[in-house]
């Protein structure tokens, strides 16, 4: 294991340089303010006029067209969401990309998966935060950061990964430190740990015991409290202190019967669906499965999006947040 940590890196070789970086969502905000901030020259390539482009003039950032961007940086930083990653680079990006350049990412998923193609004589890195944009900038601004990944692709130049890990600096994440991988580890693990555990796995078990609750008559108000909303008190400990340290705090009741029962719920059958959806993405059946439901305009994303709207458990958390003060 490689870590790199401020004392490792030099970023004057940024020093001449321009940071185009494409969109301003929650890593674009977090990722370009943060590299304002620490100096470096960054310009915002993004949608004239659109909501994104106003609030990035009212934080004061450098504003203009992608194009516009495009022409004037050496290092193209996308924080665009995937599935439009390709498009915007065959439009905007190929016409202006020159040899020395450096086309950069937060997650290599359109580099592994070879939906952006980038000459031999372009550098292609990855700087990837461990955490959501608005906690990249927060922790910045505390004088600390979050831990975060650097994977090189190709380095036309020689010092790719030097231009990546100063990048990561200028962000923070070196302060709390910028762990070596892969752009084929870091794709396949973020994506199997969305669908497996941080999105697709914790939302249906939740469900599930919430679900389970209810039918056997208990409130659906307590339900929730039970099974959805001391989740992120658990996930807090667990993230301070690791699991010794979660357990050490629980009572020895909520201890003994978590040990104990845990591995009914998540079982051999469990673990064999999950390496089924590994599979999945190693073998890119995940990825043509979503560049269809792109093409078609996403159906099958906006149905399970109304049906998870109307979910028992989404309609008495809304509820209880809002009169808790927590607005949705």
């Amino acid at each position: 294991m490689k870590m790199y940590y401020d004392k490792d890196i030099d970023t004057e070789i940024l020093a001449n340089k321009t940071i185009a970086v494409l969109g301003y969502g929650s890593q674009g905000r977090g990722q370009s303010r943060n590299m304002a901030d620490s100096g470096l020259n960054v310009i915002l390539g993004l949608r004239e006029g659109g909501q994104s482009w106003q609030r990035a003039v009212v934080d004061g950032m450098n504003v203009k067209t992608i194009e516009e961007a495009v022409k004037e940086s050496d290092i193209i930083h996308f924080l665009l969401p995937d599935e439009i990653q390709g498009d915007i680079y065959e439009k905007f990006v190929v016409p202006y990309l020159e040899a020395g350049n450096t086309v950069s990412f937060s997650h290599g998923y359109n580099i592994h998966f070879g939906i952006i193609k980038v000459p031999e004589n372009v550098n292609i890195t990855l700087i990837a935060p461990k955490g959501p944009g608005s906690m990249v900038r927060r922790t910045y601004l505390e004088g600390f950061g979050i831990p975060g990944l650097v994977a090189v692709e190709q380095d036309a130049t020689g010092d790719a990964k030097q231009i990546a890990l100063s990048m990561g600096k200028a962000c923070g994440l070196s302060r709390a430190g910028i762990l070596e991988t892969s752009f084929r580890e870091e794709t396949e693990t973020d994506l199997f740990g969305e669908q497996a555990v941080l999105c697709g796995g914790i939302t249906e078990l939740i469900k599930a015991g919430f679900t389970t609750l209810v039918e056997a008559g208990y409130q659906k108000e307590i339900a929730y409290f039970e099974t959805c909303h001391e989740v992120k008190l658990i996930v807090d400990l667990i993230y301070e202190k690791g699991f010794a340290g979660m357990w050490n705090d629980v009572s020895n009741t909520a201890e003994f019967g978590g040990l104990s029962r845990r591995e009914r719920v998540i079982n051999q059958e469990t673990k064999s669906e999950m390496k089924k959806i590994l599979g999945e993405i190693q073998k890119g059946k995940f990825t043509k499965e979503w560049s269809m439901e792109n093409l078609s305009k996403q159906p099958m994303l906006n149905r399970m999006r109304a049906i998870e709207n109307e979910e028992e458990i989404e309609i008495t958390g809304s509820k209880l947040r809002k009169a808790a003060g927590l607005g949705k």
